[in-house]
């Protein structure tokens, strides 16, 4: 009589598992899966934290410095990743006609760039059913049911907070206070039903190459007067 009680537990067990195992494999059918690295950074966050810089710095008029000796002292720009939003900053002066300096006591003007805020979020939102844990009595096992979505939206957004602060390197008297210079970044990824799209303001994302010059804010600008001479044959600089 126990080894017929054992029996049909068994088969019961095995029935449950089997019913798990089929409603799995009913719910996965036309997902699809992406192969994932794990760097500090992933590119997409890479592009809207160098992305949200660019949309900082595309406003500020920085024509009085033009002709200027200046030395950028980014000893209070502390931010992650740091370096391409300097780089940046760096361009917007050089682009107003600034002569940059490699030192201090070279210049005739200290330019301090600070950051309020350069970093990256993420929030999303989930609508259906959730993963459900199915615990087969007598066992240890706890198979799970996957999540059944019926509308997800994950969106990453990066901010970028810079102001900038130049005195004189005489008299270390102000000169010019740039106040927030505040810019965005997004990438919005949806799923309904099986539908899936998604819209950014990354020109390297966007396929559509006169919408992606929408978001450009920096375009190559050439002063060829300052250009050295060519190096001729059979010279060398």
């Amino acid at each position: 009589m126990e080894d017929a009680k054992s029996f049909l537990k068994f088969l019961s067990q095995s029935a449950l598992v089997l019913a798990i195992f089929v409603i799995s494999a009913l719910l996965d059918t036309g997902c699809a899966t992406n192969e994932v690295t794990s760097p500090p950074r992933s590119a997409t966050e890479q592009l809207l934290l160098s992305t949200a810089a660019d949309h900082a710095l595309a406003t500020v008029n920085l024509g009085i410095f033009s002709g200027q000796s200046v030395f950028l002292d980014f000893t209070y720009f502390d931010a992650y990743d740091s370096k391409y939003a300097e780089g940046a900053i760096r361009d917007a002066f050089s682009r107003a006609g600034a002569i940059l300096s490699t030192a201090a006591t070279n210049a005739t003007v200290i330019v301090e760039p600070r950051s309020g805020a350069y970093s990256a979020e993420t929030n999303s939102a989930f609508f259906g059913i959730p993963s459900i844990p199915l615990p087969i009595p007598s066992t240890s096992e706890t198979p799970v049911i996957p999540a059944l979505p019926f509308y997800t939206k994950d969106e990453e957004r990066s901010y970028a907070k810079i102001a900038l602060l130049a005195y004189s390197e005489k008299t270390h008297a102000h000169i010019f206070s740039s106040g927030s210079l505040d810019g965005t970044s997004y990438k919005t990824r949806r799923f309904l039903l099986i539908v899936s799209w998604w819209r950014t303001d990354l020109p390297e994302e966007e396929p559509d190459k006169k919408k992606a010059e929408e978001y450009q804010t920096w375009f190559p600008q050439y002063d060829l007067t300052n250009m050295p001479p060519p190096v001729r044959a059979g010279t060398t600089r």
